[in-house]
């Protein structure tokens, strides 16, 4: 939440320049509060699993979140009881007329797909487009994050040798971004996926801002300039246990993949694995929240440019 000091106060420049966020009286006087709207479009399979890492992410904040849930009506969900889709997640149609403070479209197993071969990719792409004037900063997460990559600015995805599947070290490209505050010099974020996003793709788009990367990994975080668009690569939202059930999964599908890296004590899948990223993914949800979501929103969401 941020610290309310006086107005014209000398040290307003000097914390604003070091990202700590401060409202002056006059803004306190006159500030409305109300619940932040967020929009959480669930593409993953297991959509329980991964709305509830998402209320855990969203509910360590002092701000009072009202969470919607949708899912494309171009496809049908054999992973999650029908009785749960009913009773707690709508369709695009059922909220095109609302506006959010802030929305989420999380990753999908279909990486190695053509985006264009995806079976809701063009019901996606109605949504994305709506996102620009009804959303005040959309946070996409893994293949959501390509997909919004490609389709708000032509970035293409690559496969990748083999899977990059584990837990690794990241730093951030731009030290001074408030999307990271607070963030130590090296930082654990797990991945999961089959295909990768150019360093050079990203960096020829002057409107794209590249946040944090990784030696292993890759890009992790892009930004536009305001953060109306969040790109994130990884799963900074993943249970200490979900890289575990996914190589589980795998193993018992045949698949041979290979046993995730910096994640099993001793690389033994015997032992039951750490989280050693917890504390950054709140911290990353928190700085959303705040800095991209409740200080630029409008109090009228109708206002919503």
């Amino acid at each position: 939440m941020p610290i309310k000091i006086p107005n014209r106060l000398p040290a307003t420049e000097t914390l604003t320049n070091e990202n700590i966020f401060v409202i002056t009286e006059t803004r306190a006087l006159t500030q409305d509060i109300r619940p932040l709207k967020i929009l959480l479009l669930n593409l993953m399979p297991k959509k329980i699993v991964t709305e509830t890492q998402m209320a855990r992410l969203l509910g360590n904040s002092p701000l009072q979140v009202e969470l919607d849930l949708i899912h494309t009506s171009t496809h049908h969900s054999r992973n999650t009881p029908q009785d749960h889709m009913l009773m707690f997640y709508k369709t695009f149609e059922d909220i095109k007329d609302n506006k959010y403070d802030g929305m989420i479209i999380t990753g999908a197993p279909v990486e190695r797909m053509a985006f264009e071969e995806v079976e809701y990719w063009d019901e996606l792409c109605t949504i994305m487009e709506w996102s620009k004037t009804h959303v005040t900063s959309t946070f996409h997460i893994c293949w959501g994050a390509q997909a919004g990559l490609y389709y708000h600015y032509g970035i293409g995805k690559y496969p990748l040798p083999e899977k990059l599947f584990g837990v690794f070290l990241h730093t951030l490209d731009h030290k001074l971004s408030i999307l990271f505050r607070g963030f130590d010099d090296t930082f654990n974020v797990p991945h999961s996926r089959y295909t990768t996003v150019r360093r050079e793709d990203i960096e020829a788009v002057p409107e794209l801002k590249i946040l944090a990367s990784s030696e292993q990994a890759g890009i992790y975080a892009v930004s536009t300039e305001k953060g109306r668009q969040i790109f994130i690569t990884g799963h900074s939202e993943y249970d200490a246990t979900t890289l575990k059930d996914e190589y589980e999964r795998d193993q018992a599908a045949g698949l041979g993949t290979a046993l995730p890296e910096n994640y099993f004590p001793d690389d033994d899948p015997t032992k039951m694995p750490l989280n050693t990223w917890r504390g950054h993914a709140h911290l990353l949800f928190s700085n959303w929240l705040n800095y991209f979501v409740y200080q630029t929103t409008p109090y009228d969401l109708n206002e919503i440019q």
